[in-house]
């Protein structure tokens, strides 16, 4: 009986280590999506940037992800998204594209940024959108035009299907691969979110090559 005693007690400590080991285990810095979201270009590995204009994270966090973007070799395909949660990230999302549709969004979009956070306009009327942008060197009348066009619509149901996809609630967040959701906090800062990115790039391109062999 005395061993048995003793042997119950030797695997509840030990059930107890394992519980506290586990406790202690520090939480992965990325979530994988159950349903992985299918990349907009087949064949190379996506990173999304989940973003709003007026996001003062999402700014601070620009110069940062600019140059990292620039650098990422060719079978990597980094992608910006506005993320709509109502109210001005509908309209702002509407903005960036309608900029993007002009293909003029990587000469505008810093100066956006500027124009909200560090000027304060509120760019929340197609009117006052139409205005900044003439001083970017847009044509009014044809931004006004895209921003008001079935295309845009279209752009911005895909965008928010996206959001739902991604599972998103906040910003800035990232995906790579329609796989692995993380955002700036979660991953401890802006340097070292990219360097999860960095991580998660090359463990799906090592999954590629296998799946390839």
């Amino acid at each position: 009986m005395r061993n048995l005693i003793i042997s119950a007690a030797l695997v509840a400590a030990s059930l107890f280590g394992m519980t506290a080991q586990a406790a202690e285990a520090p939480a992965a810095p990325y979530v994988e999506l159950t349903n992985p979201v299918p990349v907009a270009v087949p064949g190379k590995i996506e990173v999304v940037e989940l973003f709003w204009y007026g996001c003062p994270h999402c700014y601070a966090f620009e110069p940062k992800v600019n140059p990292w973007a620039e650098k990422l070799p060719s079978d990597v395909n980094f992608v910006r998204i506005p993320a709509m949660f109502g109210g001005a990230w509908d309209i702002h999302g509407q903005l960036f594209l309608t900029l993007e549709a002009m293909g003029v969004e990587s000469k505008v979009h810093s100066a956006v940024f500027e124009a909200i956070q560090v000027e304060k306009k509120r760019l929340t009327t197609p009117e006052e959108m139409a205005e900044f942008v003439t001083t970017q060197g847009i044509d009014k009348d044809k931004f006004l035009a895209t921003y008001n066009s079935f295309a845009i619509k279209g752009q911005i149901n895909k965008a928010r299907e996206l959001a739902k996809k991604y599972e998103i609630s906040g910003v800035p967040t990232m995906v790579v691969n329609g796989k692995y959701r993380f955002d700036v906090g979660s991953a401890g800062g802006a340097e070292q979110a990219l360097q999860l990115a960095d991580k998660l790039i090359d463990k799906e391109r090592a999954a590629n090559k296998a799946a390839a062999n």
